[in-house]
């Protein structure tokens, strides 16, 4: 036995015994593997970039989320449209002529506007008087001289007449088109260039 321990180079009493040293490396395995499995547990520091990348998450989630309320919500008349008494208005923020006017409102799915109570004609009056501007009306007597249609064909009701500014209508150097001035109605030349209103059925709101 001596002579194994010399050839190893173990023998004499500077050297530890091969048994002592054979137990303690798997101690030492041991310890180290249970080190590891430690530090994987500590939870990971989120970078600068993973905080914004939880953040643009967050963000468009609540983004979604708005959105679907939004939608869900009834609006009677898009938006920069003004709603009265069951139907919406849109007053122009640039000018054409009466033709090119009814042709805008057509291409939304709307008329220029046609009005058909006093209360929508007050409604008007004052939208038109705080902005201070000539505004085109679906009124004209381009069909009929002398004789004032709407747009759709109806004609001018005699009860309508007084909004007329005093004097007017007098069809003078071919003023066919009828438009907001003042403090009512006034009678234009059709292809001078002019704000317009645009009038549509407002859309139903369900309970549902």
């Amino acid at each position: 036995m001596a002579q194994q321990l010399d050839s190893l180079g173990c023998l004499g009493q500077g050297c530890p015994p091969l048994v002592l040293l054979l137990l303690f490396l798997p101690l030492v395995t041991v310890l180290l593997v249970a080190v590891l499995v430690e530090v994987s547990k500590v939870p990971k520091v989120p970078s600068s970039k993973d905080l914004e990348h939880l953040k643009q998450e967050e963000i468009y989630q609540e983004l979604t989320q708005l959105k679907a309320r939004v939608n869900s919500l009834c609006r009677p008349c898009p938006w920069q449209w003004t709603f009265f008494q069951g139907n919406c208005y849109f007053f122009s923020n640039s000018q054409r002529n009466q033709h090119d006017a009814i042709t805008a409102c057509q291409e939304v799915g709307a008329q220029l506007v046609i009005i058909k109570t006093a209360e929508e004609q007050n409604f008007l009056q004052v939208q038109i008087s705080w902005r201070n501007c000539f505004t085109w009306i679906g009124l004209s007597n381009l069909k009929h001289e002398g004789t004032c249609h709407w747009v759709d064909g109806s004609p001018l009701l005699l009860s309508f007449m007084k909004y007329w500014n005093k004097g007017k209508p007098n069809s003078s150097r071919e003023e066919d088109c009828a438009e907001f001035r003042g403090e009512g109605w006034n009678d234009s030349k059709c292809d001078y260039s002019k704000f317009w209103i645009c009038k549509k059925t407002a859309a139903s709101c369900s309970s549902s």
